[in-house]
């Protein structure tokens, strides 16, 4: 998945999937926690990957996946294309109004957009960006 799309939480909570992302991600999919201050959305077929990579985990490292699958919502599009995310997961991302969502390789990110915006700044600096191409051999 790639590229950058704002858009705007609804009073109700919904968020509208832009339709690229919506071809990737399917007509349901999982939105659960991320390691940074936003949420990952899988596809169907991603999300189950991610369990059966985990299911191969010895048990102790299975419990520490427990929060992926805690705070995991099942999204359906509504026919606007708009999915409902619960509040918790509104919450944990910091998620108000703006939101910025980010194709993100294999699964799609749900960044409140002054967050992303400054996330943006520093991922896009030279610097960085020689760091990436390097690490790819370019």
């Amino acid at each position: 998945m790639t590229g950058v799309y704002p858009h705007s939480l609804d009073a109700k909570g919904r968020l509208f999937i832009p339709a690229k992302l919506r071809d990737e991600l399917g007509e349901v999919f999982y939105v659960t926690l991320s390691m940074e201050k936003c949420l990952t959305a899988y596809s169907s077929e991603g999300w189950k990957a991610l369990e059966e990579k985990i299911k191969a985990m010895p048990r102790s490292k299975q419990i520490q996946m427990r929060p992926l699958f805690a705070h995991a919502a099942k999204c359906e599009l509504d026919a606007q294309g708009r999915i409902l995310l619960p509040a918790a997961l509104r919450d944990f991302a910091g998620l108000k109004k703006n939101v910025t969502v980010v194709g993100d390789g294999d699964v799609a990110e749900f960044w409140d957009t002054d967050t992303w915006n400054e996330i943006d700044v520093i991922e896009t600096t030279p610097e960085n960006l020689a760091k990436v191409f390097t690490e790819l051999d370019f």
